[in-house]
């Protein structure tokens, strides 16, 4: 049987771990490194599928522990899957639901066998088990599914970070038993350990003897530094098998990326350009602009002038900055198109700079360039 889900090496980056390579899904193979847009409700916030497209989205997240709240798995299966219901022909990436479980339920009751909670919406008492998580993944029909696991803090004691991860890796196995379609949907192992380096090594030696087509590294950019997380890449990615798929989950700012990169991470995921762009964030090449803010009334140039987005080709900073100020919805449609594009560009000239051997001195240039190397630079 061919694996649904497969990666494969193109070059390596002679300086660095960066890997130039591909993804290759049941929708089509697309290029890695990768940034895959966010679309909780299978839908990134405000943006048509046809503009993902045209901005070079290749895959998409879309959230199992809110689309089982609601519409319900049933509905989307009964519709053909996430890939018809969105309208959404390339890859589709689900998670488990077990970090929402973890972040958005006050009250929650940890076992072996799952978690009972209560729903954030309505206070329903609800359970949700691996095998439950991989039921709901395979009505889904994304490409991609996570297995259940739990994602403690990264300053948890180390007993309950042991026994944490311990029960992930039963909670994996158990999920690697349920999968009713491993032909045709690729399940990923999530790498945790917080800021243990002993118990990722643990963790990553647990879920790699399981053979999963593709591993994550969960538990970072949980709000330890920077510094911290990219130490523990360091040490964790080369435990992972060269031969598969990488996935940093929930990273999205671009040094965070590009870092993330140069330790050898092929997939990265946020929710970030969207969320802050719904505040007039906006990511450009000069650094991070305000565009609701005072200064750009009567600034009449794009937002930034090295992006040849729909946004900055179109549109003046005062523009947007108007419509953001009366609310108008096409304001945040706007900033959140040139934020995805911002991102899904920079990991396009990253991939280039992996071609040519000089990911470092584009670093250099690009942390120049947006404020990064300026002490107390503010990041987002």
């Amino acid at each position: 049987m061919t694996e649904p889900i497969r990666y494969h090496l193109i070059k390596k980056e002679k300086h660095t771990g960066a890997r130039l390579g591909e993804l290759i899904t049941p929708h089509g193979t697309f290029p890695t490194p990768m940034f895959m847009p966010v679309g909780t409700q299978a839908s990134v916030k405000s943006i048509a599928p046809e503009e993902l497209d045209e901005m070079g989205a290749g895959v998409i997240l879309a959230n199992t522990y809110h689309l089982w709240l609601r519409p319900g798995q049933e509905i989307v299966k009964e519709a053909g899957g996430l890939h018809k219901f969105m309208n959404w022909d390339k890859g589709i990436l689900t998670d488990s639901g077990g970090f929402q479980v973890f972040s958005l339920a006050k009250i929650r009751d940890i076992t072996e066998e799952g978690v009972h909670f209560r729903s954030h919406l309505s206070g329903e008492k609800l359970f949700l088990s691996p095998e439950k998580a991989i039921e709901i993944e395979n009505d889904l029909g994304p490409d991609i599914m996570m297995s259940f696991d739990e994602c403690p803090p990264y300053y948890e004691s180390y007993d309950y970070v042991k026994k944490s991860i311990e029960r992930t890796s039963r909670w994996a196995e158990r999920g690697l038993k349920a999968h009713r379609n491993p032909d045709t949907q690729g399940l990923f192992g999530i790498v945790q350990g917080a800021g243990f380096k002993d118990l990722r090594k643990q963790s990553a030696a647990e879920l790699t003897a399981m053979d999963f087509p593709g591993y994550s590294i969960g538990g970072l950019s949980v709000g330890e530094s920077k510094a911290e997380m990219n130490e523990m890449l360091e040490f964790t990615t080369p435990l992972l098998p060269e031969t598969k798929p990488r996935y940093l989950m929930g990273v999205g700012s671009p040094d965070a990326l590009i870092d993330g990169v140069i330790r050898g991470i092929d997939m990265f995921d946020c929710v970030l350009p969207t969320r802050i762009a719904r505040n007039g964030t906006c990511m450009t090449s000069h650094g991070r602009l305000v565009v609701k803010n005072a200064a750009y009334a009567h600034d009449f140039g794009p937002i930034d002038d090295n992006c040849d987005c729909y946004t900055c080709r179109n549109f003046s900073r005062a523009y947007v900055r108007h419509l953001i100020k009366a609310d108008e919805t096409f304001g945040l449609r706007l900033t959140s198109y040139h934020n995805l594009y911002f991102l899904l560009h920079t990991m396009k000239q990253v991939r280039q700079a992996i071609m040519d051997d000089n990911l470092l001195d584009f670093r250099a240039e690009f942390f120049e360039n947006y404020g990064f190397n300026k002490p107390n630079a503010r990041n987002f």
